[in-house]
């Protein structure tokens, strides 16, 4: 490099503030079970102040924030580049079809090049407003405790752990009366006459607890209580992972089936509604289902796609104060018909 150009580089990074991000590491994996399953980086960030802090982001952030970086950035003619414009990295494409944690692992090494030459790019870039949201830490990133941070860690010698002999019949537990079956990965499958050993109340409703050596959730008025858990025991106590449950109704000619749908998702999050299509139809176990919710004015309105279900959210928000609902449940709600069938809608002029 010229000393004229490195001078100028070393007088710019100078000048730029203390919290913008110098480098990004992704310290692990965690796989997140919400609307869909899926898979989050755990990324350590490092600013030119000397602050360290993790962020979570999935795939679809960094493809996102890309596609902005280039409608910006990108010169027409990658051979011209002009001086607003500069040739970004290259980001690992998507990949639909394979295991979703192999995917995640397999992405690491080339997202975290990604990021480093990123952070690496002139100076007027990197205070790009969408560049420095994606590495700012959130305060849903402060509330997430990490798991493991595996790639953080010194290497070790393995030692060999000896796990504390627990006396099972003092445990909080309660035992299977009907078979459940659960509708994604964070619910339990139970069988009529098992042992459920429990671990915290979810809401009024549900409970976590662990059977067969798999941990997850399940309603309540499925089991008897042997021992029922202590009275001070919390929802997401303890670092535990912290549920939010939907209440979604199917609607058929032969009644209405009723659903709590619970997700390892903060109440303010806002699903895509392709996201929330496939999880209806795996819950319902119909494929050719409408989205629908209703208006301040009672009726059902059919959803289409996000932007439909971005008013959802937004209406249902303003309803809060007059709808009591249980402190972890979304203020709205999810009505499920069939593709073809208009006669729940008010079509009167």
């Amino acid at each position: 490099m010229a000393l004229p150009q490195q001078l100028r580089d070393e007088s710019d990074f100078d000048q730029l503030p203390d919290n913008i991000p110098t480098s990004a590491t992704i310290a692990d994996i965690e796989e997140k079970k919400g609307f869909i399953d899926y898979f989050m980086f755990v990324i350590g960030v490092k600013t030119k102040g000397g602050s360290k802090y993790l962020i979570y982001r999935r795939y679809r952030e960094f493809f996102n924030l890309h596609q902005v970086l280039e409608s910006r950035y990108s010169p027409e003619d990658p051979d011209r580049p002009d001086p607003n414009t500069c040739v970004l990295p290259v980001l690992p494409g998507k990949i639909f079809i394979g295991n979703k944690k192999e995917i995640a692992e397999s992405r690491i090494p080339e997202l975290n090049t990604y990021m480093k030459r990123l952070l690496g790019m002139p100076t007027w870039l990197v205070l790009d407003e969408a560049l420095r949201m994606f590495f700012y830490q959130t305060e849903q990133d402060c509330q997430h405790q990490p798991q493991a941070l595996r790639r953080l860690r010194p290497p070790t010698r393995r030692v060999k752990t000896v796990k504390p002999k627990t006396d099972l019949f003092s445990s909080p537990r309660a035992e299977a009366m009907f078979d459940f079956r659960g509708s994604g990965k964070a619910e339990l499958n139970l069988k009529r006459g098992e042992l459920i050993f429990l671990l915290r109340r979810v809401n009024a409703d549900w409970l976590e607890g662990t059977v067969n050596n798999q941990t997850g959730i399940f309603p309540e008025s499925f089991v008897k209580i042997i021992k029922p858990l202590p009275e001070n025991d919390s929802e997401g106590e303890g670092g535990r992972h912290t549920y939010s449950c939907l209440r979604c109704y199917l609607l058929t000619a032969s009644g209405v089936d009723t659903r709590d749908v619970c997700v390892e998702e903060d109440l303010t999050i806002q699903p895509t509604y392709k996201d929330l299509l496939s999880r209806m139809r795996n819950v319902f176990q119909v494929d050719d289902i409408a989205l629908n919710y209703r208006d301040p004015e009672g009726d059902l309105i059919r959803i289409l796609d996000d932007e439909d279900v971005q008013l959802m959210i937004r209406e249902s928000r303003g309803l809060q104060v007059k709808v009591k609902r249980p402190v972890n449940q979304f203020p709205w709600e999810l009505h499920v018909t069939m593709t073809s069938d208009i006669s729940v809608y008010n079509c009167e002029s």
